[in-house]
């Protein structure tokens, strides 16, 4: 099977690629040439019911399905991603703006591995049993929920939308699936390749569309068991207004503002090597970039000089070609990024490096794209320090004790992510159990394993992905007591 990039995309339900019913589209934007290159359903809660109503006709052959034959479908699905990695990682990366190595190297076999993670996971998930000595034994059942709402973002697109929808299909669930409208095309595709694996119709709706009209009607519906989202605090902050009352299981992967701590003991190359990569990987539109750098007193002089050397190193240009940075995601979020680095400037952050949009020559002359940025002389209290930019713009702070550094990096009202650097082992493990994150890294970023809790605290969100954490979210425990 050989995937083609479409112009016009439709939505996928019942295992049928139909328009929206409305008749309405939106554009889809290339960011990094600012020019129309498709059409993109405009659904709304008509088309949201008719998924629904495909879901549950295909619900009661789908939960009873056999894990192995599961199994079987899952896999299949991870190896036609493989098979399409060049299709879909130009498609990601005409949506996104990213680089097209990025998209190679992490995007698409990352969306693969989920399927593939998961498919596998669900052979060896298993319950629990209690025994009351001799008077009775009680056992777990965990069932499927029925139909569950996965919504997922813009910046890792296919990433994140199979990091939600493949266990809840593997624990036996129906899903209705929204993409970002923003970047909608690896999504489509998916519906493609699932159809081909042998996926039964119904199992998997795939809806496109905005957050108010169909992203809301997923939310509200009250047949939709379940709500996995990925995005913004203030949109999951409404999502949870609407879906707890309705007392839906939810799953909230939101902001991340993320400190970097870097004390003076730290493997110096190593760390430089993978601070510039943790600030900046694309173009900063990562929850889990480090947008707070935290560096002790006695080496702040050293590292700002030699940071701020490297960022401006980075060649910021078009996706295709060979640059470290692309384009910024649509023009509403590139001008978001270029208010929060005036804001900054009004707060009296003086600019070190970057701070302004660049026009590359070219097919990309009308794009989005902002060149890397750091910014210093900011307190903690600061908006700049506060609030969530989501894009190539960090910041420095100095601290001179520990105890400071835990004050600047609990001093968010976020807590998704953080990383540590130093060699003190006692150290490490005395700054990660008191910084408010729900993932800590040391020496390290972004090294993960898909067998691991992944979520945050404060107002990063609420439950927990990967691992058990997402098979146990995509069911309900239902416990049998059995007297003797």
């Amino acid at each position: 099977m050989q995937l083609d990039i479409p112009y016009h995309l439709e939505n996928f339900i019942g295992g049928n690629f139909i328009g929206p019913l409305s008749g309405n589209f939106i554009d889809n934007i290339n960011p990094a040439t600012g020019a129309v290159y498709g059409q993109v359903p405009d659904s709304n809660a008509k088309d949201v019911e008719a998924a629904v109503k495909a879901a549950k006709k295909a619900f009661p052959a789908w939960s009873v399905m056999p894990v192995e034959k599961r199994f079987t479908i899952l896999n299949k699905i991870a190896s036609l991603i493989d098979d399409n990695l060049d299709t879909l990682a130009l498609a990601e990366t005409n949506d996104n703006g990213k680089p097209l190595w990025l998209s190679k190297l992490i995007d698409i076999p990352r969306a693969s591995s989920n399927f593939r993670f998961f498919a596998t996971g669900i052979m060896h998930f298993s319950t629990d049993s209690h025994s009351m000595e001799d008077k009775a034994i009680n056992y777990t059942l965990r069932q499927p929920i029925g139909i569950a709402g996965c919504i997922s973002p813009w910046n890792l697109p296919l990433y994140l939308f199979t990091w939600k929808i493949a266990p809840a299909l593997a624990a036996g669930n129906c899903v209705i699936a929204k993409p970002s409208e923003v970047t909608p095309v690896t999504a489509f595709l998916l519906g493609k390749i699932c159809k081909e694996a042998g996926l039964p119709d119904g199992v998997l709706n795939i809806i496109h569309g905005v957050g108010p009209h169909c992203g809301e009607a997923i939310v509200k519906h009250p047949e939709i068991k379940a709500i996995s989202f990925t995005g913004s605090t203030r949109a999951g902050e409404h999502i949870a207004s609407v879906a707890a009352p309705m007392f839906k299981k939810l799953s909230l992967e939101l902001g991340g503002k993320n400190p970097n701590i870097i004390f003076a003991d730290c493997d110096w190359d190593k760390m430089m090597d993978t601070t510039i990569r943790s600030s900046f990987s694309n173009q900063g539109q990562i929850c889990l970039c480090g947008s707070r750098i935290l560096i002790e007193e006695s080496i702040y002089e050293k590292f700002k000089t030699e940071f701020v050397k490297r960022v401006k190193q980075l060649t910021v240009g078009d996706p295709l070609e060979d640059n470290k940075q692309g384009a910024i995601v649509s023009k509403m979020h590139f001008d978001k990024v270029m208010n929060c680095i005036i804001l900054a400037k009004v707060e009296g952050g003086k600019i070190l490096c970057g701070g302004s949009a660049t026009r590359p020559e070219g097919r990309c002359a009308e794009g989005y794209f902002i060149k890397p940025t750091v910014i210093e002389g900011l307190g903690p209290d600061c908006k700049t320090n506060q609030e969530e930019i989501f894009g190539p713009v960090v910041t420095l702070q100095s601290f001179k004790t520990t105890e400071e550094a835990l004050q600047l990096a609990n001093a968010t009202q976020y807590g998704l992510a953080a990383t540590i650097w130093t060699q003190d082992i006692s150290k490490a493990n005395q700054v990660a159990a008191k910084v408010q994150s729900g993932i800590i890294w040391v020496n390290c970023w972004l090294v993960r394993d898909l067998r691991t809790p992944f979520g945050g605290m404060k107002d990063s969100g609420v439950g927990r992905e990967g691992g058990w954490e997402a098979l146990r979210f995509f069911t309900e425990p239902k416990n049998v007591c059995i007297q003797f």
